[in-house]
């Protein structure tokens, strides 16, 4: 009798405690699973979406000069990655009514900055095949790209350019490339302002050598 009793209670109990595994342990088994996705960094981010205020370069309208227009360009870490910005943002049509001092399909293939401050920009072939000649439109194309570089980076002395990895003589037969060129806004006129967005913005102020320019968010 007893012995039959104390197998009543332990069955009970057993019961119990499959009803209470039951509760805690399914529904466990059968909810979705999570992952925990990690969380971008904020830094990198806004590093990523910041940009500057620069001045890029097209032919004016009379075909006689540059013009300086105002343009955001995505903003560089490294004077190097700065660079590329300003080139490549530099070779993006022109805003109406000026013009592409640059010959069509040009690319940017590298960009380095030594220690003495010259940038060597390595563009494509097109630069030389596409170029239309004249003397003034490769001033223009030359110079268009060098004070793009050297106006917005004050640590940059002097631009060298390449193309496709190779030092060439000239674009068209009348600029020498064979060394870096520095700034020069002997063909750069006066005209009004022109921006290439409707955004209203100031330009940025003085920067420290060796520097980029500060972002704007």
């Amino acid at each position: 009798m007893r012995r039959t009793i104390v197998v009543g209670l332990l069955g009970a109990m057993t019961a119990v405690l499959i009803g209470i595994a039951g509760l805690v342990v399914v529904p466990r088994l059968l909810a979705p699973a999570t992952v925990e996705v990690p969380r971008a960094d904020a830094g990198a981010t806004a590093e990523a979406t910041s940009r500057i205020r620069a001045s890029l370069y097209y032919v004016a309208e009379d075909g006689l000069r540059l013009t300086a227009v105002d343009a955001d360009v995505p903003y560089g870490a490294t004077p190097a990655d700065q660079a590329r910005a300003l080139v490549e943002a530099q070779l993006q049509p022109a805003p109406a009514p000026l013009a592409q001092a640059i010959a069509e399909g040009t690319r940017v293939r590298q960009i380095f900055v030594a220690e003495d401050g010259t940038a060597f920009v390595d563009l494509s072939k097109e630069a030389v095949v596409n170029h239309r000649g004249g003397s003034l439109d490769e001033l223009f194309a030359v110079y268009a790209i060098v004070n793009a570089v050297t106006v917005n980076l004050p640590a940059i002395k002097g631009v060298q350019i390449l193309v496709e990895g190779q030092e060439v003589d000239t674009l068209a037969g009348h600029v020498d490339l064979r060394h870096p060129l520095a700034r020069n806004m002997r063909w750069v006129g006066e005209s009004p302002a022109i921006t290439d967005d409707s955004n209203a913005a100031t330009p940025n102020a003085a920067m420290p050598e060796g520097a980029p320019p500060s972002p704007r968010p």
